[in-house]
């Protein structure tokens, strides 16, 4: 159905599109998501896992997190599939549920506007998500801010948006809401099958062409290019169909995890810069020895191993963590500055100019001289911590790929 706004055309896609230039098209696409979702952490997991941090017992840290991903797992997410009416909404659905439009469950499709009202349904595909079947828009003279509070945009957690034949004011208005609200959002154009059958052109330009027109009339009113999928409902298992589900699916676990595991990535780092704070005021009160059991205060090699005991960051923790995610622990060693003293002292300046031959001879002089034995052990404590200060560091970006790798488990 055409849309019922005359004041602005689209760019018409198919007509004369072998006499158009484009350039590439970018597949980076740059696209700022806020995720909204009620689903919290539990207290007692929340729990588990701090005092597992203030131990530093970094594998009990990764079993509360694994444990809070699963329970946040189970959190409902609500999807919407919206568009102009006409547009293949209804049997998309179907088609991303991989079922047939005569099964029983499936949404009702057909060459006339068949969905009414609001319509809901589920899928063995993406459990525990609720897939909301709008009527379209354009069959009425109401406008998109209307549409958006009659059908109740600020329930769900993110939109897909459908056109084809055209990508039409309706579609970018829609685009334009959604984005003031925050929410994420797709692009689907579906009826690739019947483009395909009646364009002149190769399918690569076609589908260059189709992804292009969509950029620009979106850029055109300053909408953020998101996600676009080029699609066949008849064929759900072809074209972008699979990467379709398998961003969705990411989504699924960004929405339901990103804030809450960012809420508990917070207060881990709190308790990290408590427990910097605290060592640092024990190394503070009088060599190291005997404060944070290191036998020589001197030796930094063993300054870095004991730190990184002390934060669940040693080369055994590291090996246990990379296990239990399923993956090597050179994932997890190999953006640490801490591996030893030489890969701490390479990259961290200060610490390479607190520790060059010129400062280690100039204090071991001091050494001998009784009243400035005192600056040699202020310049010792100021090392000490600067180690204790890049440990912590360390800690927090493993903290940040144990969150990220249990939401999105890395490949093997």
């Amino acid at each position: 159905m055409k849309p019922s706004h005359k004041s602005w055309e689209a760019e018409p896609l198919l007509p004369n599109m072998a006499e158009t230039s484009y350039a590439p098209l970018n597949s980076s696409f740059a696209f700022a998501t806020s995720y909204q979702t009620a689903g919290g952490i539990l207290p007692e997991v929340s729990r588990t896992v701090e005092r597992a941090l203030k131990e530093g017992k970094m594998l009990d840290v990764v079993y509360g997190v694994k444990e809070t991903v699963a329970a946040l797992s189970q959190t409902p997410v609500n999807i919407t599939v919206t568009g102009d009416s006409g547009n293949g909404m209804s049997s998309f659905i179907n088609a991303l549920r991989i079922i047939g439009h005569e099964e029983d469950a499936s949404a009702p499709t057909g060459v006339v506007r068949t969905t009414q009202t609001r319509a809901k349904y589920s899928s063995s595909q993406f459990p525990n998500v609720v897939l909301w079947d709008l009527p379209g828009l354009g069959a009425t003279a109401q406008t998109v801010d209307n549409y958006g509070e009659e059908m109740k945009f600020n329930m769900y957690d993110l939109f897909i948006i459908i056109a084809s034949e055209q990508f039409s004011l309706n579609h970018v208005n829609l685009a334009k809401v959604i984005q003031r609200m925050g929410k994420r959002f797709y692009i689907v154009w579906t009826k690739l099958d019947r483009d395909l059958s009646t364009c002149v052109l190769s399918e690569v330009r076609l589908l260059q062409n189709i992804r292009e027109n969509i950029q620009e009339n979106l850029q055109k009113e300053g909408v953020n290019i998101p996600p676009i999928f080029l699609v066949s409902n008849l064929d759900p298992l072809l074209h972008d169909f699979p990467k379709l589900r398998d961003m969705l699916h990411k989504d699924l676990s960004n929405i339901r995890c990103c804030v809450p595991l960012n809420t508990l990535s917070g207060t881990c780092e709190k308790i990290i810069d408590e427990k910097v704070a605290f060592l640092k005021e024990r190394v503070g009160n009088g060599g190291s020895e005997h404060s944070v059991c290191i036998r020589d205060d001197d030796d930094m090699e063993e300054c870095v191993k004991t730190y990184r005991l002390k934060f669940g960051i040693d080369d055994q923790s590291l090996q246990q963590v990379a296990q239990s995610m399923g993956t090597v622990v050179q994932e997890y060693k190999a953006n640490l500055k801490s591996q030893n003293m030489h890969t701490l002292r390479r990259g961290d300046w200060r610490l390479r100019l607190m520790t060059c031959i010129l400062v280690s001879v100039f204090f071991s002089i001091l050494k001998y001289l009784p009243c400035l034995r005192c600056c040699v052990a202020w310049f010792r404590r100021k090392k000490h911590r600067r180690v204790l200060q890049l440990v912590a560091q360390d800690t927090k970006i493993i903290l940040k790929k144990i969150g990220k790798d249990s939401i999105s488990p890395p490949l093997t």
